[in-house]
């Protein structure tokens, strides 16, 4: 969140006291004692018996206990003693109420109002009272009686040193205990983060309401996306013969062009790229699992590395949980990722399967226009008949001391109305109801659900059928799940509450919400989610592409009309990853079979640009009027299409791709939108190359018509001169890396704008190689100033079906949120480099690796 908070008082303060007040001791208790006790024998309070965390040279911990609720109460005391402040940060993102860390801030309000406009907090109250097992609220209550054995007794300064610096600046925090509707809360979050569409039914409301329909047509091109693979192939269904049309006519359907979508307080879709994953392009992932029959073991091999935004710390922790005996009390042994708010293992193995997920982005989200009764601002109109609204008072607190804010949100059964509440532009205050054309929001996650149920069934099932049996419960985000297991079997399963919509509703534009015409019938059934089984091309891939292709919706259509009708659209989504990636993994899986961990390594570090490889062979045949500029052409055309961080012909083709994409749409665009370079201008870009005179390549800010030729010739020149002011006239020694660099940034000290502050909790930036569309999904923006990575492979980790404890693994920066821990950065060159640690996994294994051993003791 850029400018989250700024601080020059902090600095000022800062230097009188380390340069006159006894500097050094306070500047070592500022950065020292935040560091926790990962060696030695603590009594806490809470436990039943002895638990062990041992740490190897990664700081990664293990965790052995004798009973479940010792074993979560001891993860929750580990992710606390590393990451304190960063679930501190995680919980109040969530629950909107972050200007009670920051102090009120005018960059941060519409957030705040936007994610309290929703409701999380309130949904996972719902959750934990009516939806959770007795079992599962155990465990959440166990994790959260750890988090609060660490954080109770200790002074604010010596949980994080975020207190302590946002102290100076007047900044006072309260910290509470956590709970267990703290950690469903961060289930929400992740559900925004992967999960929303809503701003895409605001953009395309915008264009269609002000562009020719055929131009926006021709910018967001209607899947299927030529010969671009799904992740389910037509030999995967029980319907092997697809009838087959190749676009929808009219992609768009119905509902309202040129509608105000502006949301709560403001708040702009630009804010939610902030969210602690991050949001929208660059947010996806890869993963991809192999029979025997393609690896050299002869069992499976799996891979993912999940893309989510550029942080400080990392995103992940990484964690062994093992019972020590495994029993039926306590079943856990299981080893992975996890997000530090949460209990369990998002993504990892057990002693019998490993699971890996990307995500599915199906279309869960309606915007609905709500007709409020002029005579009572709290009904609406439904079926000609007005409704009773829910109303829910708020209260925003400032941890500076700021006044409070109060504002009230309007609820009707269809969602919030999300776009009450905007700011006076000139006052900078809350205007209340917006009763000329509000905006309702249904969304999936909004419903009470049982994501954390399922996850933590995965760390316990042994087999297919019980790995499925978790995944019913999954209800958002929806993910693609891949599958191994020691039999030899692989398999893939899409979980989620995925909507079923009336014929004509596309789920593209807002829509009406005074009648029942547009309500959803249903959600499709999870035993009619996709799902693949031991296929016999021996892979499964998936890279956030289609999932299916489309005889699967003839299939549900055949299955489920006598249920929903026979109009019902069951379309998961109309908008997906352009292929890309899916297409290279498929083709190097091929490629570079029998697999071993080295040909996945290779995998995962490709940075083949896959729409420069359609793109520059028409490059290659346009004259650009000047003879150092042919030159740097056929230089160009002869490139490998690699984005490796030392190529040069990388670095001129951003350059030029950055200016092509401005050139083509920026002009129409306007005001509308700015274009990023990324979805969906890849595959529209390719196809306006094949279409020399489309109306896009004209600029309407001339009095000429353009041709592509024409704008090709102007944005290689200017993408040439770009990159000669950046780089020197020399260009074997121009790098990708130079300008494609990486930076983690930490919430909210690292966004101050203050170098001294930044270069403490900050790290980089580092040379990067990938692009948004290679495996190695480094992406950035177009539309941006610089050419840095906001998003990329949060984790890269390979399982080994053949023998669990020959996995790799590794993530972005470090297992610790401590800044002067030697493991706040010492992953990052691993990263970069697409380098891994060994993923210790037997007991023999971490202890031959062993660096620290923590013996937590209860109480006598």
């Amino acid at each position: 969140m850029k400018r989250l908070i700024r601080i020059g008082l902090l600095i000022l303060v800062l230097v009188i006291v380390v340069g006159l007040v006894g500097g050094f001791m306070f500047f070592q208790a500022l950065t020292q004692s935040p560091l926790p006790e990962h060696e030695g024998e603590l009594t806490v309070a809470g436990l039943n018996d002895r638990v062990e965390i041992l740490r190897d040279e990664w700081g990664v911990p293990h965790i052995y206990a004798s009973n479940t609720y010792d074993l979560f109460f001891a993860q929750g005391y580990s992710h606390a003693q590393d990451r304190w402040w960063q679930m501190e940060f995680f919980r109040h993102t969530g629950s909107g109420t972050i200007q009670e860390l920051t102090g009120q801030t005018d960059s941060l309000m519409g957030t705040d109002v936007f994610l309290r406009t929703l409701g999380f907090r309130e949904v996972a109250e719902r959750e934990l009272a009516e939806t959770y097992s007795p079992e599962a609220v155990a465990i959440l209550q166990a994790f959260a009686d750890g988090v609060n054995a660490y954080i109770g007794d200790r002074p604010n300064g010596d949980l994080a040193l975020e207190y302590s610096t946002l102290g100076i600046t007047g900044v006072s925090i309260d910290v509470e205990p956590w709970t267990p509707v703290d950690t469903i809360i961060w289930g929400k979050v992740m559900a925004l983060s992967l999960g929303g569409n809503y701003d895409n039914e605001q953009l395309l409301s915008d264009l269609y309401g002000e562009l020719d329909e055929d131009l926006v047509n021709d910018w967001f091109v209607a899947w299927p996306y030529g010969e671009k693979p799904t992740i389910v192939w037509d030999a995967d269904l029980p319907i092997t013969e697809a009838n087959a049309p190749t676009a929808q006519n009219n992609p768009i359907g119905a509902g309202i062009v040129g509608i105000n979508t502006q949301f709560a307080g403001n708040f702009t879709t630009n804010d939610l790229a902030a969210l602690p994953i991050g949001y929208g392009e660059g947010i996806g992932s890869n993963n991809w699992v192999v029979s025997g029959d393609l690896t050299e073991s002869g069992m499976p091999l799996m891979a993912n590395d999940m893309h989510l935004s550029i942080q400080m710390p990392s995103i992940w922790y990484e964690i062994g949980l093992h019972c020590q005996p495994v029993s039926d009390a306590c079943p856990y042994n299981v080893t992975g990722f996890v997000f530090t708010p949460s209990p369990g293992v998002t993504a990892g193995h057990n002693d019998y399967i490993s699971w890996a997920h990307t995500n599915v982005g199906p279309d869960v989200q309606d915007l609905y226009q709500i007709r409020v009764n002029p005579d009572n601002p709290l009904q609406y109109e439904w079926n000609g008949e007005w409704r009773d609204m829910e109303v829910r008072d708020e209260t925003l607190n400032f941890g500076n001391g700021a006044d409070p804010i109060e504002f009230q949100v309007r609820i009707t059964h269809l969602g919030p109305i999300i776009n009450d509440n905007q700011r006076d532009e000139d006052t900078g205050e809350l205007l209340g109801f917006n009763n000329e054309d509000p905006l309702a929001m249904r969304w999936t996650s909004l419903e009470p659900g049982t994501l954390l149920e399922g996850m933590l069934g995965l760390n316990l099932a042994q087999n297919w059928e019980e790995f499925r049996a978790a995944l019913a419960l999954w209800d958002g985000p929806s993910q693609n799940v891949i599958y191994a297991d020691t039999e030899g079997n692989i398999g893939y399963q899409t979980p989620g509450r995925l909507p079923i919509r009336a014929e004509g509703h596309t789920g593209l534009l807002p829509i009406p919400g005074w009648t029942d015409e547009y309500e959803w019938r249903g959600y499709i059934p999870y035993d009619s989610l996709p799902r693949i089984w031991n296929p016999e091309r021996g892979y499964i891939a998936s890279a956030n592409q289609a999932l299916v292709p489309l005889a699967y919706y003839d299939q549900l259509a055949e299955e489920l009309d006598s249920q929903f009708g026979d109009d019902a659209d069951y379309t998961i989504s109309r908008q997906w990853a352009y292929g890309y990636r899916g297409d290279r993994i498929n083709t190097l899986i091929e490629e570079l079979t029998p697999h071993t961990y080295e040909t996945f390594q290779q995998i995962h570090g490709d940075n083949y640009d896959g729409s420069a490889a359609e793109i520059l062979p028409f490059v290659a045949e346009i004259d650009m009027g000047d003879d150092v500029l042919n030159d740097a052409r056929d230089w160009l055309v002869d490139w490998d299409y690699q984005m490796h961080m030392d190529s040069p012909q990388a670095a001129l083709y951003a350059q030029f791709w950055k200016q092509l994409v401005s050139n083509v749409f920026n002009d129409e665009f306007g005001d509308l939108n700015e274009s990023g370079g990324n979805n969906p201008e890849w595959w529209a870009m390719n196809l306006l190359m094949q279409d020399s005179e489309n109306a896009w390549w004209d600029d309407v800010t001339t009095s000429e018509t353009e041709t592509r030729d024409e704008i090709v010739v102007r944005s290689f020149q200017q993408g040439h001169e770009a990159t000669v002011e950046a780089l020197g006239d020399d260009r074997d020694a121009w790098r990708w890396g130079a300008l494609h660099g990486t930076t983690f940034v930490s919430n909210p000290l690292g966004a101050s704008g203050i170098s001294l502050v930044e270069n403490i909790v900050n790290r980089g930036p580092v040379e990067t190689s990938g692009t948004g569309n290679a495996v190695n999904a480094n992406a950035w923006s177009a539309g941006r100033d610089d050419f840095s990575t906001r998003s990329g492979p949060s984790e890269r980790v390979v399982y080994d079906a053949s023998d669990w404890s020959q996995s790799m693994s590794m993530h972005t920066t470090g297992q610790s949120g401590h800044p002067y821990s030697d493991h706040y950065d010492d992953m990052i060159e691993s990263w970069r480099n697409i380098q891994y640690h060994p993923m210790l996994w037997t007991r023999e294994q971490v202890e031959a690796a062993v660096v620290s051993t923590l013996t937590l003791l209860p109480e006598e």
